[in-house]
């Protein structure tokens, strides 16, 4: 067993690489542009919802308020005329990732802290470099990639969008197993 204080280093630099890596993949490779498709008359639909002065918030429509509302002709209606859809209103204003970029930072330590703990349990300080790779690798990737793909079962997030985002979690995981590898103590 390696208790997680003996296992900071691998987590903090497993986090930094994480945050370059993400960084590189959604600045420089460009491959999640078409993540999200642009508004037919943007400028219309837009005029439209600031006229309700949205709060923010997560919204789905139509919305029904029961199981028994849901059975209704009319709510059967308007989920045949559409459109059906779920969205997130976020905070108007420019743009300002400092927020988001340090949360993401604080996952990939938490992420990171659990591929400590998984892997500190199962194995000894001296571990081969790919027992210690798998264990802290398999973790990492769990805690990535895979609650990603509730995105599309229940929110309708384009499979695509979210195999890209597994792909990336998978190229973070890989890069946490080797550093946990690297590092661990003898």
């Amino acid at each position: 067993m390696v208790p997680i204080p003996e296992l900071w280093l691998p987590i903090l630099l497993s986090a930094v690489v994480t945050f370059i890596l993400s960084s590189i993949i959604h600045m420089v490779l460009g491959y999640h542009k078409n993540d999200f498709s642009a508004l037919p008359n943007e400028k219309q639909v837009l005029d439209d919802l600031g006229k309700h002065k949205l709060q923010e918030g997560n919204y789905s429509f139509p919305r029904a308020n029961s199981m028994k509302d849901m059975k209704s002709t009319e709510f059967i209606e308007k989920m045949k005329h559409g459109p059906v859809g779920m969205m997130t209103i976020t905070k108007s204003g420019p743009p300002n990732m400092g927020k988001e970029l340090t949360l993401w930072f604080i996952y990939s330590i938490i992420v990171g802290l659990f591929a400590a703990y998984i892997a500190g349990n199962a194995l000894a300080p001296g571990a081969h470099y790919l027992a210690v790779f798998r264990f802290a690798g398999a973790t990492a990737f769990v805690g990535y990639s895979l609650a990603l793909l509730q995105s599309s079962i229940w929110y309708k997030r384009s499979w695509s969008a979210t195999f890209k985002s597994m792909f990336d979690g998978l190229i973070y995981a890989l890069f946490t197993g080797g550093i946990f590898g690297w590092l661990w103590p003898m």
